[in-house]
């Protein structure tokens, strides 16, 4: 039993809420309830939300990618010291990375991750014996710090668009259709042991890194599940596809591919205005990553436009150099904000711009990831987040702008703790096994410093 002072349900905050979990989700949620002794207090309950795309790996090159590169700097440059930096990584060093980045997601608001994991193969591109190797690496991971996880093994055929081939840290990644089934079903078998809310999906990397053919191929294994896929990131990307295909990513992907709601377009930046109607339309999530999309220079997603369309959205921490909901949901805001000289852009007329941010990555981000999440009702999975509405970021607000506060003025601390799918995982500010998580970390931290 949970019993908090406010809660955040459907139809807006409501007070004095006693909730009963039950095999991960919520049984009952009783508004204008009395506490009962046992109950856990709390002082405001809200949704947590679900980080739909991550690169575990990527959290290791943080602070590491800071010097600016001869000529204009940007994300192709930062993807070469990516792939250098591979080059180092064994199973062991990918466990303690990802379960550190985890830990991390949990303490800040995100109660579910989105893998999106290419990262298949040893150093140099030679199969592990067991296919699956790095996928059983993330899920102990996950197993560790109690996160819910969306597997997403990617579909990474070819070094760039019209079927070129893989080279340097691409052959980490690389496999054919045939390969990738092998991977996918082998996935399954190493996500077995996971609780009951985690799911397996599949990625195809890129337009660039498949074909129409094998693309085909390997949607045949998603069925109902998601399907995630990076669309529109770099106007180059877009010029490549468009030179190849004869269609713009997004515009060729609704023309051929079988979209819908269970496909989440990753960095859905730069796209027409009717290539915005059309995947609102069909019901895809917006994936966006706004804090790796700013450090990358990607450019800003057209927010407004989307929401116009009745477009959904979630948010991922993608390269992870700074792991922070709040950051994530308050650079969203203030790309728009700067692009168009406004302010409170992505909420609706007359509501709150916190609220529309954090409920809307809720509700889009669980989507994405095929969870039963995003609201504190009934049936659904137990992603919660509690936070204390007398820290002194806080006490001043009214309960209905304590998501603005949330969002744009508190620190972390102001979240106190965090259930996913009902495990109590973050308590009092701090995950309950952050000590061992962090140690482990420092070890793996310093193999690679002794590797560089």
């Amino acid at each position: 039993m949970i019993f908090a002072e406010l809660a955040l349900l459907p139809g807006g905050w409501a007070r004095d809420v006693r909730l009963t979990l039950a095999g991960g989700r919520l049984h009952e949620v009783a508004p204008g309830a009395a506490p009962a002794p046992g109950d856990l207090r709390v002082g405001a309950l809200v949704p947590a939300v679900s980080n739909l795309h991550s690169h575990a790996f990527q959290r290791a090159m943080a602070g590491m990618t800071g010097q600016r590169a001869p000529g204009r700097d940007g994300f192709w440059s930062w993807r070469r010291l990516m792939y250098r930096f591979l080059d180092r990584l064994g199973p062991e060093e990918v466990e303690a990375i990802a379960a550190f980045a985890y830990m991390e997601m949990l303490e800040t608001g995100f109660a579910a991750v989105g893998e999106f994991h290419y990262l298949h193969h040893a150093p140099g591109g030679a199969a592990y014996a067991d296919p699956a190797e790095m996928t059983a690496r993330i899920a102990a991971a996950a197993q560790a710090t109690g996160i819910g996880l969306t597997h997403l093994p990617v579909f990474y055929a070819h070094g760039g668009a019209g079927g070129q081939p893989l080279s340097g840290g691409q052959a980490r990644f690389g496999t054919d259709a045939e390969g990738f089934a092998r991977l996918h079903a082998a996935a399954r078998a190493a996500l077995a042991p996971l609780p009951a809310d985690t799911r397996l999906g599949l990625a195809p990397h890129s337009l660039r890194a498949v074909t129409p053919a094998s693309l085909a191929a390997v949607l045949e294994l998603a069925g109902d599940g998601p399907v995630h896929i990076h669309v529109a990131e770099q106007p180059r990307e877009v010029a490549e596809i468009s030179g190849w295909l004869g269609a713009r990513p997004v515009e060729w992907l609704l023309a051929h591919a079988p979209l819908g709601p269970n496909w989440c377009a990753i960095h859905a930046t730069h796209m027409t205005p009717e290539e915005t109607a059309g995947l609102a339309a069909i019901g895809a999530i917006a994936g966006l990553c706004p804090l790796t999309e700013a450090d990358l220079g990607d450019g800003p997603f057209d927010g407004p436009r989307w929401l116009a369309a009745q477009g959904r959205f979630g948010v991922g921490s993608d390269s992870n150099i700074r792991v922070s909901l709040s950051g994530e949901l308050a650079m969203l805001e203030y790309s728009q904000r700067l692009r168009d000289l406004a302010r409170n852009v992505m909420a609706p007329e007359g509501g709150r711009t916190g609220a529309a941010l954090w409920c809307g990555a809720a509700d889009g981000g669980a989507r994405a990831l095929g969870r039963d999440a995003g609201a504190i009702e009934p049936g659904r999975l137990a992603d919660l987040v509690a936070i204390d509405p007398r820290h002194p970021a806080l006490c001043a607000l009214a309960p209905e702008q304590l998501l603005d506060g949330l969002v744009f003025a508190a620190p972390p601390d102001a979240i106190t703790d965090l259930w996913s799918a009902g495990r109590h995982v973050v308590q009092g500010g701090r995950h309950v096994a952050r000590n061992a998580i962090v140690a482990t970390w420092r070890r793996a931290m310093r193999r690679l410093a002794d590797a560089a």
